[in-house]
């Protein structure tokens, strides 16, 4: 099977540390990181999942891509590139070659024990460890949830190995990364703490990534919900529920994620242009986060909001592969920042604000015109 022993690729990663460092072996000492390549092609694009999720939750993106479901395992290959530059597969004449992977801490990769050992940016390194040992000197990388921190992380740090950043359902981490408080947020947050069994993990998943709307929808005699259900427990039962150290350790890289004014710089300043993809019913990541991260990148990224939850890659899968296949063809075309950026020059006040001050602005003002009629009826002037 694909493995990337991380530690053999990480020598120019660690910040002025020295390779025998404690801080380099606590990190990576014997971590290994299981991937799938895809296809074959001159383009290259890096899938990074989010939290507790496995390589084979890009299926949606990785056929749109590459035309195929199976992995290059699947032809007696292995993980390093043996594409050819008049490969024909997926999107484009050059086609398209692609990696996914499982994230330390899940899935068939190492799951080191301490919190210490995991966080967007020591992740990020295993990225970029992977690109090294897949000998891809630049890719597109696309990042969903926990997966879009560490894109973010990965492109701060090596910004001249990224030809296009996609950020799907991406948070700022910490605070943000908590959901809206209401009764059924805090149902799912009981229920997802509690399951300890495929099929409590699998019904408690559902309402997580998806709208009840989509779940609610029938395709043939049976709901989506019924028919996602059964997918959703032969997959965890497949890769096994995610163990304590590793769910506990991905919980911290979410917590303690933060991009820097440095860092969105760095990304803003790099040349590649950006596409923030999100569902604008996503109960995990507020939508409103999403887009100030965009507004933040701005002239280099596009916002573009879905009608969909958590896992709007699969609730809207063509829309979305449609946006990944555009930000691709607008990078090989070379379109500039101004023309691909959909954000106005000037954004309104009221939108900047955040959801709560939003309405505190709201409040505020039906108060004072409630006042001001109060003040004709009476005669009154107040200061």
């Amino acid at each position: 099977m694909p493995f990337c022993e991380v530690a053999k690729h990480q020598a120019g990663l660690y910040d002025g540390v020295d390779a025998a460092s404690p801080r380099r072996s606590n990190n990576n000492n014997g971590i290994k990181i299981f991937y799938r390549t895809h296809g074959h092609g001159t383009t290259k694009v890096l899938l990074i999942i989010g939290f507790a999720g496995t390589n084979d939750s890009w299926g949606p993106q990785i056929k749109a891509l590459t035309g195929k479901e199976r992995f290059n395992d699947d032809d007696g290959m292995r993980g390093v590139d043996q594409s050819d530059d008049n490969g024909e597969d997926g999107y484009g004449g050059n086609g398209v070659q692609v990696c996914a992977f499982d994230n330390r801490g899940m899935g068939r990769s190492s799951v080191p024990t301490k919190n210490s050992e995991y966080s967007t940016k020591i992740m990020a390194k295993d990225a970029i460890a992977l690109m090294d040992h897949l000998g891809w000197r630049k890719a597109h990388v696309f990042g969903h949830s926990m997966g879009a921190m560490i894109a973010c992380k990965l492109a701060a740090m090596v910004p001249d190995r990224v030809l296009s950043l996609a950020l799907l359902n991406v948070t700022g981490g910490g605070f943000e990364c908590l959901p809206k408080l209401d009764r059924q947020t805090i149902s799912v947050a009981i229920r997802f703490l509690k399951a300890k069994t495929p099929e409590q993990r699998a019904a408690v998943d559902l309402d997580t990534h998806y709208t009840k709307e989509y779940l609610d929808e029938y395709v043939g005699s049976s709901t989506r919900r019924a028919i996602l259900y059964q997918e959703y427990v032969k997959g965890i039962s497949s890769t096994g529920m995610q163990s304590s150290y590793g769910f506990d350790g991905q919980v911290n890289a979410c917590w303690t994620h933060k991009m820097t004014r440095t860092e969105t710089e760095l990304i803003r300043s790099a040349g590649f242009l950006v596409s923030v993809i999100h569902g604008r019913h996503d109960i995990i990541a507020p939508i409103y986060y999403a887009r100030r991260l965009a507004e933040k990148l701005q002239p280099v990224a596009r916002m573009v909001d879905l009608h969909g939850g958590h896992l709007v890659s699969h609730e809207r899968t063509k829309e979305v592969n449609q946006v990944l296949h555009e930000l691709i063809n607008a990078t090989e075309t070379k379109i500039s920042p101004h023309d691909w950026s959909n954000f106005p020059r000037k954004s309104s006040r009221f939108i900047d604000k955040p959801p709560a001050l939003r309405l505190h602005v709201t409040i505020t003002w039906a108060l004072y015109i409630q006042n001001k009629e109060q003040q004709g009826k009476d005669g009154l002037v107040m200061t």
